[in-house]
């Protein structure tokens, strides 16, 4: 299995209970919403909690490996530090919440590899992001694992090996935001923060059955950067219920002083409260042009026609209609190929990149002048292209992905083209977002007959995000996905002390929706 790091404390640090007995008989919060309630009315410490995170991590890293930093003593000092504000009568929206994000996020005192190898200096001062969750009065417990630079839909990587989904270990919980995916689909945190250049987080989310929030470029500062991957990538959201997803979007947006894009304020919670009216959405299966083969998998297929039956019965009107993409290509791979060239440039020991990243940051060099430029002033013309679409529709649905999760390894020592070839294939209807800079929200869409999850994309225009949880809010009532956990955890796994107890085999598919 891969290599973590446990910081400011050895394995000892971890709290256990005699005999790994849970610390109460009654069932702990296990939401962010829940746990966030628990803590303000006092029905449980903050240092339970993180206790309890611990445990669970530690349980579950030698199968999972969600995490590539650890912060076991810094996490409980945190903890111990928001009882007392607690107990003073201080309230704040996260206040004694246990939280991860993604190692491309600066956490003061800890190193951001950003899923390379080599020895990274520690950060002097939290991302934004990170700042805004701590205001919020959130621990932070960790650092999720991602593989090399964000580049890819798995998470694997000579840095840390591999990280496996919940739902069964044999398959990726896809990436780039896979290590966030993974921690909050077994329960070890609520929520996570991760982030979306491609689908990162939206594609994680769909292969382990979790809702994904990419929001509208800037919404979520991505400081010390003015603007990440040069504008493809914005920090994102990972939780089980569209209302955790809303709590944490609020607590982490605002802007840096520096930020490039600073979008109107809005307020997911109140959003995600609200039933939408009767909407116009367009059913999309058709993909932008990327002159390689790709296809839907039939099971995808049939789970997002069967969620835009449900969607009808809702009362919404769904009709078959593709947005019209144009070039929309063109102005993607300059920009991610300069983004990998640059981030590149800051790493340690650039021997120990993978040949795939290589290969990209000579792309970079090649695009990072005019094509580059170009590629920035054709945004607009494409925001207008596609944004056609709602000028007839509210809400354009599509499948998250085209495929179910890979294997581990499916794309392991491939090269640099028959990587990108794969990565089309599997997961052709994320990324063109990311050029318009638009929101989008995956939300779970069912099981393959296996039991791996399956998800499906609310896409909208410009600050749409209150639109698409509300929507997304309305069909989590009628399908209660969050009553379905992979097998081995959630349930008496998120008890206190519980850790992954219970756990016997390779998960099964646990509980499946009707559909």
């Amino acid at each position: 299995m891969g290599r973590s790091q446990v910081s400011d404390s050895s394995a000892s640090t971890v709290p256990r209970d005699s005999g790994g007995a849970a610390a109460t008989t009654e069932r702990p919060p296990s939401g962010l919403v829940e746990m966030a309630a628990a803590l303000a009315e006092g029905s449980v410490s903050a240092r339970q909690l993180t206790e309890s995170a611990l445990r669970r991590i530690a349980a579950a890293q030698p199968e999972i490996n969600a995490f590539r930093i650890v912060r076991a003593e810094a996490a409980l000092a945190e903890a111990d530090a928001a009882d007392r504000r607690l107990a003073a009568g201080e309230r704040l929206p996260l206040l004694g919440v246990p939280l991860a994000v993604k190692d491309d996020m600066d956490v003061a005192g800890e190193p951001t590899a950003f899923g390379c190898a080599g020895a990274f200096a520690p950060k002097t001062a939290d991302s934004e992001a990170v700042r805004r969750l701590r205001a919020a009065g959130a621990v932070i417990v960790g650092k999720t694992q991602t593989p090399e630079l964000g580049q890819w839909p798995f998470t694997e990587g000579e840095a840390f090996g591999e990280t496996r989904n919940p739902w069964n270990p044999a398959y990726t919980p896809g990436g780039s935001s896979g290590g966030s995916a993974a921690a909050v689909a077994a329960g070890l945190v609520p929520a996570a923060l991760g982030s979306d250049g491609a689908g990162s987080v939206r594609i994680p989310a769909a292969w382990t059955h979790l809702v994904g929030v990419k929001p509208q470029r800037g919404r979520i500062s991505t400081w010390p950067e003015p603007e990440a991957f040069h504008g493809l990538t914005v920090n994102g959201v990972l939780a089980r219920t569209v209302a955790d997803a809303a709590l944490l979007l609020d607590a982490a947006s605002g802007p840096h002083p520096e930020d490039l894009h600073r979008p109107a304020r809005i307020s997911a919670v109140e959003a995600a409260r609200r039933t939408p009216r009767r909407l116009r959405i367009a059913l999309s299966f058709g993909t932008a042009f990327t002159a390689t083969a790709k296809s839907v998998d039939p099971e995808v297929r049939s789970a997002v026609e069967r969620l835009a039956g449900q969607l009808e019965a809702l009362g919404h009107e769904v009709v078959p209609e593709d947005p019209h993409y144009g070039p929309v290509g063109l102005a993607f791979v300059p920009r991610a190929t300069s983004g990998v060239r640059d981030l590149a440039a800051l790493v340690p020991d650039r021997s120990l990149l993978d040949p795939r990243t290589h290969g990209a940051v000579r792309t970079g060099r090649l695009l990072g002048g005019l094509a580059l430029r170009v590629s920035r002033r054709a945004e607009a013309a494409l925001q207008r292209r596609v944004g056609e679409v709602f000028g007839r529709f509210d809400v354009v649905l599509t499948p998250t992905t085209a495929t179910p999760p890979l294997r581990i390894g499916a794309l392991a020592g491939l090269g640099a083209m028959a990587t990108d070839r794969a990565m089309i294939a599997a997961c052709p209807y994320a990324w063109t977002w990311n050029v318009l800079g638009w929101p989008g929200v995956s939300i779970p869409a069912g099981f393959t007959g296996d039991g791996l999850p399956l998800g499906a994309q609310l896409l909208g225009p410009a600050d749409s995000e209150p639109l698409l949880l509300s929507l997304a809010a309305q069909v989590e009532a009628a399908r209660a996905w969050p009553s379905h956990w992979p097998a081995g955890f959630g349930g008496s796994a998120a008890d206190l002390g519980g850790g992954a107890a219970g756990r016997s085999g390779e998960p099964s598919c646990g509980d499946r929706p009707s559909q």
